[in-house]
């Protein structure tokens, strides 16, 4: 079966849907408190090589497990669907097939008790 991250177009893919995708976090009231002090350059750049190994491109993530990343920021179910629901609406914008976007979530799915810590 060919990777996802093949499938919807590489790393110029992944990097105009972190692109697109930190616009409508930073946008949503849910969540954007999250990130008012963090470095979203440095976020960007962790979010793709995040996405690039989750996807099944080459692994080049280097940073906190996503349990430490998160551990500190008491996320809730709702911020982990807020978060979801950009990332589907980023995929759609990128007309991303449907099939590709069921298997993207069905990965971002597998982190949610990593991410909400329990």
């Amino acid at each position: 079966m060919m990777a996802v991250y093949d499938d919807i177009g590489g790393e110029a893919a992944v990097d105009a849907a972190v692109d697109i995708f930190y616009r409508k976090v930073l946008a949503d009231k849910r969540v954007n408190k999250f990130f008012t002090t963090v470095d979203m350059e440095a976020q960007r750049e962790k979010q793709k090589a995040f996405l690039t190994t989750a996807f099944g491109g080459p692994n080049n993530y280097t940073g906190k497990d996503l349990r430490q990343g998160h551990k500190a920021m008491n996320l809730n179910e709702g911020h982990f669907n807020a978060i979801a629901e950009s990332l589907v609406a980023t995929l759609e914008e990128l007309t991303v097939p449907q099939g590709s976007i069921d298997q993207i979530m069905a990965i971002v799915a597998t982190t949610k008790d990593d991410v909400l810590n329990r």
